[in-house]
């Protein structure tokens, strides 16, 4: 094991010397134009149209497009989370009022928020004010138009230069005083206050009254672009929700030479997609001045290569739009549906294989289950969400995978060999989520399994599920290598190969801009020690699963500082997290995470799935004639190695489910692609001679 660990030391340091993994520094340039952010809550692509919006459509001409994500604490966004925290740069809420900011009071030229404090003292958002703070530290003075915006730009105390109270008064004169302009355009939003607050309830705003305040608010841009400076960079963003429902916003940024291109930046590792703190960090670049330690945002950046037209480039932006829609609607019903067809599983396998009846049927079934996973992230390689019901194509695009694969593993070549049909669905599920980190992760985005930028908990790397099947599909498929190795006397190599392949699983899903799993790793690391120790017929203790633990735990924050080392706009929130130690902040993080974890104890649809894979392995394990007719301990007969990588699995399950907020959703999934696969194997056991050696190679000729 300490040659183990020692390669994955030396595979650490020469990733750290891959130029694509290594952050580069990069200083804010001097402003030579003024920049000015106009803020419209509530605006998204599908609202916009040459005829519809003729100055938003003029200035999406000019400019770079993008989706922004404005996700911040809670799953809807108010105007006033969403300007508070571009006043911040980080995720930012006031609490329990969801609503527009406050109207300031005007001071001279400027204005003052009354009771700012409130926000430091009571509501606990104690970066309040950086953008304003960190502007007039620069000497850079600020014009704010309407109340978000002067959220927005407000210093510590609340105090901003400028101040006018909407955009209907600004004019060239005034915007042209200082070189950061603000602008609120609040009229979309307006429509869905009921009392002063967002009602949470679905929206009932219809078709008419939306459009109406639609081109409003496209008056009011085409007012203020009028008024601006001709040479100024330009910012739009939907800067929040409407309704009750999130959705992925507009971002456009106007540069020369950012026309027909794409608007992405380094946060989300997506060339078209930013998050709200991204638009407190460019605009500091913008200005020339230096962000505070505290923004965890990172500037706007358009793509190298260009989009395409204006409308065609919309249209894939609002599709993004829908395909997160369709899946967050959908995750509900799958899992739960999931859950249901797990039990009905078990239930048919203890009714079934008692008897004697359908080992086939029981076998093709696992295989179909099984292979339901993989099958939620290669959907995503077909153009479901241009169907006219991007819900009913999606379901029957999951669907028609999982046959396709299960049908392949069940009839294929391979299906004669107990261990075949596990091998192709493992393997199958460990490559396409390999292959997905490292080009990006766009299989699982906006998959049920994986994660939206809709709902703006992840946006690129491993997610908790889709770690629950990596390390699964891989621990399985290294332990079926194993076997093969046993079978031709060679048990040391078998040992390496799992330590091996599992170890660089594991830092493919921890590392920054990879993976950037946190927990994953902590959790990885006992389950390939696990197995690798059981295959060279060691004993396991309590003692060296939790040493193993801490050794996971001690990688990842190892990885995490060096992430840490590099620029803070080249780092992820593992090197971040390293900040937040320091700081103090670390704290807040584990016990959200862990609160997170422990409400995933009561999941309706994930509990089942937990507790009937659990019900079944035990009653195999006490009575396994009766529940399985002897398939799993045949199994495990015939190929320990298999055994050493199903235990792995199971460890790997339930520490990752104690360490990640996902909770019960990473055991579950764990157990949901396992158990059938292990099944299958020691049903396709019972129709083997057992005079076969269990330590023969792994071919079909073995059959």
């Amino acid at each position: 094991m300490r040659r183990t660990l020692a390669a994955l030391a030396l595979l650490v340091s020469g990733l750290l010397s891959v130029p694509g993994l290594a952050g580069t520094a990069s200083a804010a340039p001097a402003p030579d134009a003024p920049v000015a952010l106009i803020g419209v809550p509530g605006l998204q692509w599908s609202d916009l149209g040459a005829e519809a919006t003729p100055n938003l459509w003029r200035l999406a001409g000019q400019s770079a497009l993008g989706s922004l994500s404005v996700r911040t604490v809670g799953r809807v966004t108010c105007p006033y989370d969403g300007w508070l925290t571009v006043s911040t740069g980080v995720r930012a809420t006031v609490g329990y009022y969801c609503g527009e900011p406050p109207t300031p009071e005007p001071r001279g030229a400027g204005a003052a928020i009354a009771s700012y404090g409130y926000l430091h003292d009571v509501a606990g958002e104690q970066h309040a004010g950086s953008l304003g703070s960190a502007l007039r530290a620069a000497g850079r003075c600020s014009v704010a138009v309407g109340p978000g915006a002067a959220l927005a730009l407000a210093d510590r105390t609340g105090a901003v230069d400028v101040y006018l109270p909407s955009a209907a008064q600004a004019d060239a004169a005034t915007l042209s005083r200082c070189p950061v302009v603000a602008a609120d355009v609040d009229d979309l939003i307006r429509p869905y206050l009921a009392g002063g607050t967002i009602p949470r309830v679905p929206e009932t705003l219809g078709a008419a009254r939306r459009a109406a305040a639609v081109r409003a608010a496209d008056a009011k841009v085409g007012a203020l672009l009028a008024a601006l400076p001709r040479n100024s960079t330009v910012l739009l963003a939907g800067v929040a929700d409407h309704g009750s429902d999130p959705h992925l916003r507009v971002a456009m940024m106007r540069v020369p030479g950012g026309a027909g291109r794409l608007l992405g930046a380094a946060s989300t590792h997506r060339e078209d997609t930013t998050i709200l703190p991204d638009v407190t960090a460019t605009l500091l670049r913008e200005a020339g001045v230096e962000a505070p330690a505290n923004v965890v945002g990172t500037p706007w950046t358009p793509s190298r290569d260009r989009a395409g037209q204006v409308a065609e480039t919309a249209a894939s932006l609002a599709r993004a739009d829908t395909a997160g829609q369709t899946v967050k609607s959908l995750l509900f019903g799958f899992f739960t549906a999931l859950a249901v067809l797990q039990v009905l599983f078990y239930a048919a396998v203890f009714l079934l294989l008692r008897r004697g009846r359908a080992p086939g049927g029981i076998r093709t079934a696992a295989l179909v289950l099984a292979s339901l996973p993989v099958s939620t992230l290669t959907v995503n390689l077909l153009p479901w969400d241009r169907a006219g019901d991007p819900a009913l194509a999606h379901l029957g695009g999951v669907l028609g995978c999982a046959l396709a694969l299960g049908a392949i593993a069940r009839y294929g070549p391979w299906h004669r060999h107990p261990l075949g049909p596990l091998t192709v669905v493992a393997v199958v599920t460990a490559l396409v989520l390999a292959a997905d980190l490292l080009t990006g992760s766009p299989l699982q985005l906006d998959s049920v399994v994986g994660y939206t930028t809709v709902q703006g908990g992840r946006y690129y790397g491993l997610g908790n599920i889709p770690f629950a099947l990596f390390a699964s599909s891989v621990l399985l498929s290294a332990t079926v290598l194993a076997h093969w190795l046993i079978g031709r006397g060679r048990r040391g190599p078998a040992v390496v190969a799992v330590a091996a392949l599992g170890g660089v699983a594991m830092i493919l899903g921890g590392w920054p801009g990879v993976g950037s799993d946190f927990g994953g790793v902590i959790a990885f690391m006992p389950g390939i020690a696990v197995a690798a120790l059981m295959i060279a017929g060691r004993r396991i203790s309590p003692v060296k699963l939790g040493a193993f633990c801490v050794a996971g735990g001690v990688l990842v924050m190892t990885i995490a500082f060096l992430d840490s080392l590099r620029p803070p706009a080249s780092q992820t929130h593992l090197g971040r997290f390293v900040g937040q130690v320091a700081t103090g902040e670390a704290l807040d993080v584990i016990l959200r995470k862990l609160y997170a974890m422990l409400s995933t104890l009561l999941s309706p649809n994930l509990m089942p799935i937990v507790i009937a894979a659990g019900a079944f392995l035990v009653f195999t394990l006490m009575r396994p004639e009766t529940v399985t007719a002897g398939a799993l301990p045949a199994a495990f007969e015939r190929s320990p190695a298999l055994h050493a990588g199903f235990v792995g699995t199971l460890v790997s399950g339930v520490v990752g489910m104690l360490v990640n907020d996902s909770g019960a959703a990473v055991l579950s999934m764990a157990l949901a692609l396992a158990v059938p696969l292990v099944l299958t194997a020691g049903i396709g056991t019972r129709g083997v001679p057992t005079r076969e050696p269990v330590s023969r190679p792994l071919s079909p000729a073995t059959t």
